[in-house]
C-alpha cells in the first residue's frame, strides 16, 4: 500500500509517498521538503504537498513530529504549528494515520535499516548488537532523544523521550563559561541549549569572549559552514567543542538507558561526520569515572540513510498497522 511520509521538524518539514509492501518492506519516493516558516499551518503545508503531486494523494498518512504527540493538541517543540489527532482525518482526507514522535521516527529507521546505513564513529567496530536496548540521538534544530529495544529474534520496541531537556552538566572551563552565558538568557540551561544546530552561536561568542575578539554577528549557518571549512579558525574551535559536548551527552544518554549501543542521527551529524571523528568525541563518550571501560564496548554509529524521519516514519506506520517484516 502507498502511504504519505511526513517527518516535521523545527525549520523543515518532509514528505514522500512511501510504499509498503505485504512483508513490510519499505520503498520511498522522491522527498520534498518545504520550510515551515513559509506556510501558516501543517494543513497549508499538506496542501501544498498535494498540488505538487498532482492534486492528489494515497489516504493514510505517516507523521513524525519534533514534540510529545500525547494529548489532545500537538504543539511543536521549535516551531509554531499545531495539530488536533482527532481532526487528521477529516481535514487531511485520509482513513488512517500514525503519530509519532521525530526521534522515535528515527528509532524505527534504526531498527529496520541495513548494515550499510550506519558509519562506524566509536568503540568497537562491529555491527550494532542484535538483542538490548540502543540509544538514539541526533542534533539538529534541538536535540532529539530516543531508544529502542531489540530482542535478538527480529522484533523490537521504540520508547520516545525528551532526553534532550536534561540539565547540561559542564565538564571544564570553557563549558563553565559556555553556561555561565547561556544562564544570562535561560533560568535553567539544558543540553540542547548547547548539543543542537543553533547552540554554535552561543560556543562561538563564548569562545570569543574568552579570548577577548570582536566578533562579526554570525547566524548558525554561517559559523557552521566557516568551521567546516576550516576559514575561521575560532568557527573551528567552536565545532570541535560541539563535538566534545556531544560525545559526553551521548555517553549520559547511554548510561541513562542502559544501552548496548549508539546511535547518532540526523543531518547535522552527518554533515560533520569528518570532525566528529578528528574531534574528542569518543574520549569524552567513554569518561564516565568507574564506567569508562564499559563505555569503550559499546559501539557508536552514524545513521546515513538520506531520509531516516521519513523511512521510520513509514516503518512506525507499518508496525501501529500490523504489516509485519
Amino acid at each position: 500500500m502507498d502511504i504519505v511520509s511526513v517527518d516535521i521538524g523545527g525549520t523543515h518539514a518532509r514528505f514522500a509517498i512511501a510504499s509498503i509492501a505485504a512483508d513490510g518492506s519499505i520503498t520511498l519516493g522522491e522527498p520534498e521538503t518545504l520550510h515551515t516558516s513559509d506556510h501558516a499551518s501543517f494543513q497549508t503545508a499538506w496542501e501544498d504537498f498535494r498540488e505538487r503531486q498532482g492534486g492528489t494523494l494515497p489516504d493514510a498518512v505517516a507523521m513524525a513530529i519534533a514534540g510529545p504527540v500525547g494529548g489532545e493538541v500537538i504543539r511543536f517543540t521549535n516551531n509554531p504549528w499545531i495539530i488536533r489527532p482527532a481532526l487528521v482525518k477529516e481535514k487531511l482526507g485520509v482513513s488512517r494515520y500514525t503519530i509519532v514522535n521525530d526521534f522515535a521516527a528515527v528509532a524505527h529507521a534504526v531498527a529496520r535499516a541495513d548494515e550499510d546505513q550506519f558509519l562506524h564513529l566509536a568503540g568497537p567496530d562491529s555491527s550494532l548488537p542484535a538483542n538490548g536496548t540502543l540509544t538514539v540521538i541526533g542534533p539538529g534544530t534541538g536535540l532529539g532523544v530516543a531508544h529502542l529495544w531489540r530482542d535478538g529474534a527480529g522484533s523490537y520496541r521504540v520508547q520516545a523521550t525528551e532526553g534532550g531537556h536534561i540539565d547540561f552538566a559542564p565538564l571544564d572551563s570553557i563549558e563553565d563559561a559556555i553556561l555561565a552565558r547561556l544562564r544570562k538568557r535561560h533560568n535553567r540551561v539544558s543540553v540542547e541549549r548547547v548539543v543542537a544546530g543553533p547552540a554554535i552561536v552561543d560556543i562561538y561568542e563564548t569562545l570569543a569572549a574568552m579570548e577577548g575578539r570582536a566578533v562579526p554577528e554570525l547566524s548558525d549557518i554561517d559559523i557552521w559552514t566557516r568551521g567546516a571549512s576550516n576559514e575561521d579558525s575560532l568557527a573551528s574551535a567552536a565545532v570541535d567543542r560541539f563535538c566534545l559536548s556531544l560525545g559526553s551527552v551521548a555517553g549520559d544518554m547511554a548510561l541513562a538507558q542502559g544501552a548496548s549501543g549508539v546511535v547518532i542521527a540526523g543531518g547535522l551529524g552527518y554533515r560533520i561526520r569528518e570532525t566528529i571523528l578528528a574531534s574528542g568525541f569518543e574520549g569524552r563518550f567513554c569518561a564516565k569515572g568507574r564506567f569508562a571501560g564499559l563505555m569503550a564496548q559499546l559501539p557508536v554509529k552514524l545513521i546515513v540513510h538520506p531520509q531516516p524521519g521519513l523511512f521510520g516514519a513509514a516503518a512506525a506506520f507499518a508496525s501501529e498497522h500490523g504489516i509485519c517484516k
